[in-house]
């Protein structure tokens, strides 16, 4: 006797392990491939619609050949964990491009710096801390978007408050907010404008680059986020050219680090980091 007989289980997947299938697994006979679908049951051997193909009788067989319960594998199972989450992301990936695009037809349609070229696409979503992470992409801006679990409580979290978060390749800067049908979320900018972008492709290629180069350590340098976004502010505070030209040469003057920052390298160097004050509707942050 087999081990998956002896469990009273399938063969197949999860080496017939009963608990590992929901149910609203969809088995499927190896035989003849004849389906057995929990929601329609089976007329023929009086099994109602809504019976687990883990709760049919042990002597149940297969409607087309008579093949006992073992030989079946799974052929699809809307219920697994997998699946459940690929249909929570969906969910709420569609709230979040359902609010952005409420944004861009009420406020940013006509703003100039639009492209057209682009439009709303939430994408490369995964599970991470308790959540979900992704990129969403909006004609105006690219964010990483973290979206609270079911066990998070962000209710409490106010707009426009900061906070650095680490990953394997550093710690970058996200911003607090909350939209009607989104709820609350943190965000990251990546781009704002987007005009260097020439069509949607190229924008989820980057997108999809950025989500997998986030995670690798080897991206890993010597700043920080929050390095970055001082770096800029004291530039744009900088007398202009003109002026330190008058000052005369400053023997002293930092020699600028070669070396590509973190940012540069997840987004393929055509990211700028949001200057402090910047509109951060624009920037995809808060209202």
């Amino acid at each position: 006797m087999s081990v998956e007989t002896a469990r009273g289980g399938f063969e197949g997947s999860y080496l017939g392990a009963n608990d590992r299938i929901s149910p609203q697994a969809i088995m499927e006979c190896k035989i003849c491939w004849t389906s057995y679908d929990p929601a329609e049951g089976d007329e023929y051997r009086q099994v109602l619609p809504g019976t687990p193909f883990a709760a049919l009788p042990a002597d149940w067989k297969c409607p087309g050949c008579d093949a006992p319960k073992e030989q079946f594998i799974v052929r699809e199972d809307p219920g697994s964990d997998e699946m459940r989450i690929a249909a929570e992301i969906e969910r709420r990936c569609a709230r979040l491009v359902a609010d952005f695009r409420e944004v861009f037809n009420a406020k940013m349609r006509d703003v100039p710096i639009i492209n057209q070229a682009l439009h709303v696409e939430a994408l490369a979503f995964r599970p991470w801390q308790g959540g979900f992470l992704g990129v969403l992409i909006a004609p105006w801006f690219m964010n990483l978007i973290w979206l609270p679990g079911e066990d998070h409580d962000w209710s409490a979290l106010k707009a426009g408050e900061k906070e650095v978060v680490a990953f394997p390749s550093g710690e970058y800067e996200f911003i607090h907010n909350s939209r009607e049908m989104t709820g609350p979320y943190k965000a990251c900018s990546l781009f704002s404008p987007m005009a260097d972008f020439t069509s949607q492709l190229q924008a989820v290629e980057v997108a999809r680059a950025v989500m997998v180069e986030l995670f690798k350590p080897e991206n890993r340098d010597g700043t920080d986020r929050a390095a970055e976004i001082r770096a800029a502010r004291e530039a744009e505070l900088a007398p202009p050219p003109e002026a330190a030209s008058e000052a005369g040469p400053a023997s002293d003057a930092p020699i600028p680090d070669p070396r590509p920052t973190r940012r540069a390298l997840l987004t393929g160097g055509l990211a700028a980091a949001p200057a402090e004050g910047d509109d951060p509707e624009i920037s995809g942050g808060v209202e």
